[in-house]
């Protein structure tokens, strides 16, 4: 089996002599741009820098112009657009940042809740840039993608119209530090409009590295959830929130209490007063338009402070002004907003007061894949003949970590109808379930963070997120160490998923699972779509994740031998009678007229194939068949025609890659995922599916790459193995 897995401590790094590539300490440089290259070279030629892969142009903008001559977009750097122009101001804070004309508020409400935290945001933001001397123009960012920290090189010339920024701006009008992030942010996504819309969880996790989930404000009553947001925020998480909008129509309506639906705010602080004898919770929360701010009670102008002593207020440096920042109460919270964004720098954030296990115990396995339409794009269960055809992860858990207590709120099965299939052998009764229940108790479990992220979903100014989910089976002892099939996903109940199938970047879930084998397979909702994708496994004890690829094995069959049918025979002696040389022996031209004689005119062979099969004979290099070389090649092209039809399931002459697969373990071979990848992309000539004579020139082919991968006699050919051998020669 081919495992390749990848672990590291959580927030640490690797010890090596050399600081690994893609660590906080050395980001892969996006675009090839080195920051201090570029920006000693700018200094030395007394040129400001000019960022060539994200110019000052309409394609960096994304979005059409406005016709009106007025409205004209220009590209103007900081200390044009305000004499006063600084990077940061003083310090930095949740009210640096005011949404521009983009619909951008998820990214500028993550970026708010980010500088609350000072440790987390200098990872984003490095230190020691400004725009005094020495100036060159240029600044740089740093963000998470997919396991790995990437610095992104910008210029600071930014899009104005009408003399104020088009996008993100400070308060005060003459800061530009969360302007330059937002830049940078947009050129690692392709442009400004890839930013519009989106999920909070997204630039949360971008900012930090951290795990985002979604947490129903109803599941928990107001002073539980007070609580653990409290926590959440001492511990160093991001927070934000919203309110569900129930239609697109609703997005953006201003509800009488003055707060926005579909709309997201930043959590950035917790504090509780005392009103006489009465103990009030309280949440700061900002919206990021830097305006329009809730109107409720304990909002800016609410009576309730009124009564408060102004030692408390001091205390809680409550502001009278509209900066988009506000307190409310927890029970009013409870009662408006619908869902909390959580984003934890670490899994220990993600509860309140578990002290389990020591903080630093948790370790995380990464893998990267990809959906190759026909290959491993699947799709979910309900298209069984495919779904196990998805990349397939091996999880190994040995250790227990903790007793078994189910969280309802994170290991809810919360399945939709487009997911379901008849179970059929996999309900369990009353009885059954009540007896697994009780077993579990007994037993110690392993607590495990799984997140399937796809990648690439902000592209070509526009979200393409496809429909994602995630399952986890249990393995049984005997089928370990082989790629799970069809019938064992058909056979076989999830121990574990992430829930519906979701269009959104990522989806997470918390499981407490037995020790053993598993295997994790992340797919697309429907077959055929493709993407790459990101997943990582955090776990309390040191587990391991890997590719459950498995190696090609050639156990040709029988099938193949079958005699020919007496009218078979009967036709190829008649043709040799006619047709044969001096030598008894037919040339290819021949031969590949017999052959179509008797095959459908949908699977009749082009001379080429037919070519191959003559030399994938023991002919002594000579292009002619005998009468017993024929009856051989006659009965193979009549038990592949066979199969074939079996796996052409719609009867178009064709297989899709799927199908082919399948049509190769029933001819008696097994090949990998990546040798299946390299035949279909090699025999197709460029088409989407398999035609008949493809089919038989692959089979030809892999034959003879089998046979003479076991005459071989060198060891170091047998030791890199037969996937190494297949891959090398199917391309010549």
């Amino acid at each position: 089996m081919n495992i390749m897995s990848v672990s590291a401590s959580f927030g640490s790094m690797t010890s090596s002599n050399e600081t690994p590539v893609g660590s906080l300490e050395n980001p892969i440089k996006f675009r090839d741009q080195d920051y201090e290259t570029l920006r000693e070279q700018s200094l030395k030629s007394k040129k400001l820098f000019s960022d060539p892969t994200f110019p000052a142009e309409k394609k960096s903008i994304g979005m059409p112009e406005d016709p009106s001559p007025g409205k004209a977009i220009t590209w103007k750097r900081p200390k044009e657009i305000s004499p006063d122009a600084v990077f940061v101001e003083g310090t930095t804070g949740t009210t640096d940042i005011c949404q521009g004309q983009l619909g951008d508020c998820w990214l500028l409400a993550a970026l708010s809740a980010l500088t609350i935290h000072p440790s987390l945001f200098v990872k984003v933001v490095p230190s020691n840039q400004s725009l005094g001397d020495p100036y060159a123009g240029i600044f740089h960012f740093r963000f998470w993608q997919y396991g790995e920290w990437v610095e992104v090189v910008v210029d600071d010339r930014l899009p104005v119209r009408e003399g104020r920024l088009l996008f993100s701006y400070s308060n005060t009008r003459n800061e530009f530090w969360s302007a330059l992030v937002e830049k940078a942010y947009a050129k690692l996504v392709g442009s400004y409009a890839s930013l519009k819309g989106g999920n909070i969880s997204e630039g949360m996790e971008d900012f930090t590295g951290g795990i985002a989930r979604s947490v129903l404000v109803s599941s928990r009553t107001p002073q539980v959830l007070w609580r653990s947001l409290t926590a959440a925020l001492s511990r160093g998480s991001l927070l934000s929130s919203f309110i569900q909008a129930c239609n697109s129509r609703e997005v953006g309506k201003i509800t009488a209490d003055g707060l926005v639906k579909g709309h997201a705010y930043a959590i950035t602080e917790t504090h509780k007063v005392k009103k006489g004898s009465e103990e009030i919770l309280l949440l700061r929360l900002r919206n990021p338009w830097g305006f329009i701010e809730y109107s409720g009670p304990w909002s800016d102008k609410g009576n309730e402070w009124n009564g408060l002593d102004a030692s408390e207020k001091q205390k809680i440096e409550l502001k009278i002004k509209e900066d988009g920042e506000f307190w409310i109460s927890a029970d009013d919270f409870s009662r408006i907003f619908n869902v909390v964004e959580v984003c934890s720098v670490s899994p220990d954030s993600l509860e309140e007061g578990d002290t389990s296990v020591s903080p630093g115990a948790w370790v995380i396995s990464e893998h990267k894949g990809s959906w190759v339409p026909g290959f491993s794009a699947g799709g979910s269960r309900r298209y069984n003949k495919s779904f196990w055809k998805n990349p397939q992860f091996q999880l190994v858990l040995r250790e227990q970590d903790q007793e078994d207590e189910v969280d309802s709120g994170e290991e809810e099965d919360d399945n939709d109808e487009e997911d379901k299939m008849d179970e059929g052998s996999e309900t369990m009764s009353t009885e059954e379930k009540k007896k697994v229940v009780k077993q579990k108790k007994k037993t110690k479990q392993c607590t495990v963070l799984v997140e399937l992220l796809q990648k690439n979903g902000r592209q070509n100014d526009q979200i393409n997120f496809l429909y994602i989910a995630f399952h986890i089976y249990k393995v049984p002892l005997e089928m370990q160490g082989s790629c799970l099939e069809s019938s064992f996903f058909m056979s076989n109940r999830p121990v574990g998923r992430s829930g519906k199938y979701k269009a959104q970047r990522g989806v997470w879930r918390k499981l407490r699972l037995d020790p053993g084998k598993y295997i994790i397979i992340g797919s697309t909702y429907r077959p055929d779509k493709a993407g790459e994708f990101f997943v990582r496994i955090f776990s309390k004890i040191k587990n391991t994740l890997g590719t459950n690829d498995f190696s090609c094995t050639s156990s040709y069959l029988p099938v193949m031998a079958s005699p020919v049918s007496p009218e078979d025979q009967m036709r190829i002696e008649s043709t040799f009678n006619k047709k044969s040389g001096p030598d008894d022996r037919l040339n290819a031209k021949e031969i590949m007229k017999l052959f179509n004689s008797v095959l459908d005119k949908i699977y009749h062979l082009p001379l080429e194939t037919v070519r191959q099969l003559i030399f994938g004979m023991d002919t002594k290099g000579r292009s002619t068949l005998s009468r017993e070389q024929a009856e051989t090649l006659m009965s193979d092209l009549r038990s592949l025609q066979a199969i074939f039809v079996q796996y052409d399931e719609d009867s178009s002459g064709t297989m899709s890659p799927f199908e082919f697969s399948m049509a190769l373990e029933a001819v008696g071979m097994k090949c990998d995922s990546s040798v299946i990848q390299l035949l279909s992309e090699r025999f197709v000539s460029g088409e989407l599916h398999m035609a008949f004579h493809c089919f038989v020139s692959c089979i030809t082919r892999l034959r003879k790459l089998f046979a003479l991968y076991e005459s071989e006699t060198s060891d170091e050919v047998k030791n890199r193995g037969i996937n190494s051998w297949l891959l090398q020669f199917m391309t010549v």
